[in-house]
């Protein structure tokens, strides 16, 4: 038995160790509010993602920009839509003036007392922190079809996950089942997909990077953010949202994330740069709203987002503590100096004046007279 358990113990520690790596490079085919399926025996991670959706009442649009990482040469990238979606390639310059729009305030705060970091607790040691939205056809319908920079855009009117793992594996991608049963709620609302193929503009290079946004354009009577296919993801996620609308917006519920936090809520003012195509026609207030899913797999559905209260305006303060300093000396200094001296010279003082104090003599001692 022992000789046995000798020569059977590497191939079972070698089959763990590959079952290990194997999860570790299974692909999470949630990203977002799509999904991302690669090629087979290759795998395809997003490791960041930014939206920015507009809606006027009538009228959505997404306008998402991906990066991503792993072995696949290619992906497809799919998306349900309430509606039937035009796409077209979106301005990487937007996401660069919305950070510009929401970047948060930094004010100055002293402090008196010397704190860490601050002289005489100075120390060597690095402290710097790491910089940190049901029809029953038989078959897909293909409504249009474009060539959009590195993308392969299909149009599908198909709202059976049946007929769209057909059209993926006409293309060369396999339909997971985790995916599969993750669609079916669509299916039910009669929604549509929006299915991409992704390719690097370089033959036969994996992907990477990040790649050229999207812009989806789509009716819409609520302003909706799809959220359900992120509950396929195998690590926490991570949500940044920028909403432009005519008044404030917030998610109704927080769908089995952490709270929702708005970083972020104003008008702004765009003349002829990409974020003037959002906020005309009246969507010039923006909604940065912020949100961690620390277990995907408690996402209850997608994000309906309604009308706040009131339009109150909000911006993230970051605050900077410095030493409260005079002429470079800090103020603490001189005080605790100038108290300790007072208390010198009032302790000299009063030292001074017991030593000037004139010594009486003793009282006279009285006999008492003799008895008797």
């Amino acid at each position: 038995m022992r000789a046995w358990i000798r020569g059977r113990l590497p191939a079972v520690l070698l089959t763990l160790l590959m079952l290990q790596l194997g999860s570790l490079v299974a692909p999470a085919y949630a990203c977002g509010c799509g999904a991302m399926v690669p090629e087979a025996q290759r795998h395809v991670g997003v490791g960041r993602e930014l939206s920015a959706v507009r809606w006027d009442g009538h009228e959505e649009q997404i306008v998402m920009s991906l990066t991503v990482t792993g072995d696949a040469r290619e992906a497809a990238w799919i998306m349900p839509v309430p509606h039937r979606a035009t796409v077209e390639l979106g301005s990487s310059a937007l996401f660069d003036r919305l950070a510009e729009a929401t970047a948060p305030e930094h004010r100055t705060r002293h402090h008196f007392w010397p704190r860490d970091g601050d002289w005489p607790f100075t120390h060597d040691t690095d402290t710097a922190a790491a910089p940190r939205a049901g029809a029953t056809a038989p078959s897909v319908n293909v409504v249009g079809r474009e060539r959009l920079g590195p993308f392969d855009v299909a149009r599908l009117t198909a709202t059976d996950p049946g007929a769209l793992g057909d059209w993926l594996a006409d293309n060369g991608f396999r339909l997971p089942s985790r995916l599969d049963r993750a669609l079916r709620p669509y299916v039910d609302l009669g929604w549509e997909y929006v299915a991409i193929r992704l390719a690097p503009e370089k033959s036969g290079a994996p992907l990477g990077g990040t790649l050229d946004p999207l812009h989806l354009t789509f009716a819409s009577d609520e302003l909706i953010y799809p959220m359900r296919l992120s509950r396929l993801a195998q690590t926490p996620q991570s949500l940044g949202l920028y909403i432009l609308a005519a008044h404030r917006m917030e998610p109704r519920t927080a769908i089995g994330g952490d709270r929702p936090e708005v970083v972020f809520a104003g008008r702004v003012e765009a003349a002829s740069d990409p974020l003037a195509r959002f906020t005309e026609g009246g969507t010039d207030f923006l909604t940065a709203v912020d949100q961690e899913f620390p277990r995907p797999s408690l996402i209850s559905g997608d994000h309906h987002l309604r009308r706040t209260a009131t339009d109150a305006a909000h911006r993230r303060v970051i605050y900077e503590d410095r030493l409260l300093r005079v002429g470079g000396t800090p103020v603490w200094l001189p005080t605790v100096g100038g108290v300790l001296l007072l208390m010198a010279v009032v302790v000299a003082a009063f030292v001074r004046a017991r030593g000037r104090r004139p010594v009486l003599p003793p009282p006279p001692v009285r006999v008492p007279p003799p008895i008797g």
